[in-house]
């Protein structure tokens, strides 16, 4: 039987890791998170919809998403899924929306968020139900195609358009975006 590749096993990591962090722990110093390029899962103890299984990976994503950014796993994770916000996380917006929470567009630019306290909202949600792990690998972006294609990840939209949950959760995000363009910016 041959060794699996270094994608499976990466694959393998995400779907059942040897261990799950909290945003509080990632948050925290010394951050366990590596300043390196990789993959990242997160699982939900509680799913942020109807419809979704618990206790499971239900995204995936990577850092960088090219070989010429200077995104790691660290950077990805802590400033843009954890501590940013809708605008620069499509986790954030995906769960954001799932979640109920009224997306508008914020600031001087017109970036579509959940504004101060939703995203305080989102933040306390996630820190309480979100649970994520991470393997460094030089090209995530390879990676992360072997694992929408073999992982069941409903909160994944790109290059997942079959999976049953595509519909929904597209037009989801859509009709928020669209009710955002509708409202003044605050």
């Amino acid at each position: 039987m041959e060794a699996p590749s270094a994608a499976d096993e990466a694959v393998d990591a995400l779907a059942h890791p040897p261990r799950l962090w909290t945003t509080g722990e990632v948050t925290a110093r010394p951050c366990p998170v590596p300043k390196a390029h990789g993959i990242y899962g997160w699982h939900f103890r509680v799913p942020p919809a109807d419809g979704l299984d618990v206790d499971r990976l239900l995204y995936v994503g990577i850092a960088p998403s090219r070989a010429d950014s200077g995104q790691t796993l660290r950077s990805r994770l802590v400033r843009s899924h954890i501590k940013g916000n809708a605008s620069g996380s499509t986790l954030r917006l995906t769960v954001g929306c799932l979640l109920g929470l009224d997306l508008r567009r914020t600031g001087a630019s017109g970036r579509t968020t959940f504004g101060a306290e939703g995203e305080k909202r989102l933040s306390e949600w996630m820190a309480d139900n979100a649970r994520l792990c991470w393997v460094a690998c030089p090209e995530p972006w390879a990676v992360e195609t072997w694992a929408i294609a073999a992982l069941d990840l409903p909160l994944n939209l790109s290059q997942n358009s079959g999976h049953p949950f595509h519909a929904r959760l597209t037009a989801l995000r859509a009709d928020a975006k669209t009710r955002a363009r509708a409202l003044p910016i605050t």
